[in-house]
C-alpha cells in the first residue's frame, strides 16, 4: 500500500547489472538475471531505510529522487557503466539455446511472468503476505497485533525491488543495449497508473492494468489508421497530443 515512484532507478539498477555481470564477468545469462534482482533489492535498503517513517506522498518524494540519484551515479561511474555511451548486452543463452530476437525472447519473459506469479500468489498466503495487508490496512492495528512495522515495510520494499530488478535484466536482454535514457521517470508513472487501472492489491490487476496501458497506444494508431484520410490529416501535426489527451481520458475513466 505504499506510494512508490522508485520503479524506473531499480529497472535501470537491474539492467545495469545485467550488463555488466554478462559482459564484464561473462556471468550465465539465467544467473545473473538472479543476481541483477538481488543488487536492486541491495540498493532498496538505501533509500528504503530512511524511508521506514514516511508514506504517502512524502515516500513518494523520496523514491523519485532515488531514481534521480541513480541516473547521476551512472552517468558518473564510467569506469563500470560507460557512463553516458550504454553498454551492449549479451543474448540470453540457457543450455546452449539462444533467445535472440523478439519472437523467442517473448517466451523466456513469459515464463518468468508465470513464475513470479506464482511465487507472489504464494507469498501472500504466508504470515509475511498477511503481514502486508494487514499494514496496508491499517497500520496502527497491525502494531497493535505485534507485527514489527518497521521490518516488513523494508522486507516489502525489497522484495518489490528484487522484481523490478529482474524486470530491468528482462529489458537489458531484450533492447540488448542500455543507457540511461532507456530508464525515464515517466517509466515510474506508468507503472503506478498501471496498478491503480488494474486495481491495487490484487496480482490479476496489476497485470489487466499493464496490458491496458501497453495496448492503448497500439488501439489508438489503430483507430486513427481506419478513421480515414481527413482524420489522419486534420490529426498529422497534432498526434502526440491527441494521443496523451486520449490517453489520459481513458485512465480516468
Amino acid at each position: 500500500g505504499q506510494i512508490s515512484l522508485g520503479h524506473a532507478g531499480f529497472l535501470l539498477i537491474g539492467a545495469y547489472a545485467q550488463a555488466i555481470l554478462t559482459t564484464d564477468y561473462q556471468v550465465p545469462g539465467l544467473l545473473a538475471i538472479v543476481l541483477s534482482g538481488a543488487v536492486a533489492a541491495l540498493a532498496s535498503l538505501v533509500v528504503g531505510v530512511p524511508s521506514l517513517r514516511l508514506k504517502g506522498l512524502y515516500l513518494a518524494i523520496t523514491t523519485l529522487a532515488f531514481t534521480f540519484i541513480v541516473r547521476h551515479v551512472v552517468l558518473f561511474a564510467e569506469g563500470l557503466t560507460r557512463g553516458s555511451n550504454g553498454m551492449p548486452v549479451p543474448a540470453l543463452t540457457v543450455a546452449g539455446f539462444s533467445f535472440k530476437g523478439d519472437q523467442r525472447f517473448y517466451y523466456a519473459a513469459l515464463v518468468m511472468l508465470v513464475l513470479f506469479v506464482l511465487i507472489t500468489l504464494n507469498l501472500m498466503r504466508t504470515r509475511i503476505g498477511r503481514a502486508w495487508l494487514a499494514l496496508r490496512d491499517h497500520d496502527t492495528a497491525a502494531r497493535a497485533m505485534g507485527i514489527d512495522l518497521m521490518r516488513y515495510k523494508l522486507l516489502a520494499f525489497m522484495v518489490s525491488a528484487f522484481y523490478t530488478g529482474v524486470a530491468g535484466a528482462l529489458v537489458a536482454l531484450q533492447t540488448r543495449f542500455i543507457n540511461v535514457d532507456t530508464f525515464s521517470v515517466l517509466i515510474s508513472i506508468e507503472a503506478l497508473a498501471m496498478v491503480i487501472v488494474g486495481g491495487m492489491g490484487r496480482v490479476h490487476g496489476a497485470i489487466l492494468g499493464t496490458a491496458l496501458i501497453v495496448l492503448l497506444p497500439e488501439s489508438l494508431n489503430l483507430a486513427f489508421a481506419t478513421a480515414g484520410d481527413a482524420v489522419k490529416t486534420l490529426m498529422a501535426d497534432r498526434i502526440y497530443e491527441v494521443k496523451g489527451l486520449m490517453y489520459g481520458v481513458v485512465i480516468l475513466l
